[in-house]
């Protein structure tokens, strides 16, 4: 074999295939931040109707809303939230929870038509929410609403 042959087959004296191996591994984890990147900026609308991906956006929306919502229960019981404004809070992540998860616009319904949708799941916590945060003379207890609306969460199918 002549010797310009065997150069170009084997690579310039002193070049370790390692290194080629090295040169692909790093371009194919560009590509997959690339696409992970592309992948969690795209709209919830988007991700719901993407097969491959419509399980893992439930999970991670699940999870995230979920956290939030305990998040709102530790303030209120350390004293940090009053009961109206855990309330208020707890309402709003249940309500953004559902719209980013449905693609049903959840903040801007009424509890009648929330329990008349395929959201009726959530009616009877986000009346509870209501009354704790509207009615003064209310006795429901906002930590235990807040343990609901993380359940709730986490079980949305």
């Amino acid at each position: 074999m002549p010797d310009d042959l065997l150069e170009f087959v084997s690579g310039p004296p002193g070049y370790e295939s390692r290194w080629l191996w090295l040169g692909l591994a790093l371009l194919t984890l560009v590509i997959v931040w690339y696409a992970a990147v592309f992948v969690a900026t795209m709209p919830a609308a988007r991700l719901r109707r993407m097969p491959a991906v419509r399980s893992l956006h439930s999970r991670v929306l699940r999870r995230r809303f979920a956290g939030t919502a305990a998040t709102i229960a530790r303030r209120h019981r350390s004293g940090e939230l009053s009961g109206e404004q855990a309330s208020a809070a707890l309402s709003r992540t249940l309500r953004s929870f559902l719209h980013q998860a449905t693609g049903r616009r959840a903040q801007y319904m009424q509890l009648r038509a929330v329990a008349a949708s395929d959201l009726a799941d959530a009616a009877p916590v986000l009346s509870a929410l209501g009354d704790a945060q509207f009615d003064r003379s209310s006795t429901a207890d906002v930590a235990r609403l807040g343990d609901e609306t993380e359940e709730l969460i986490r079980s949305w199918v």
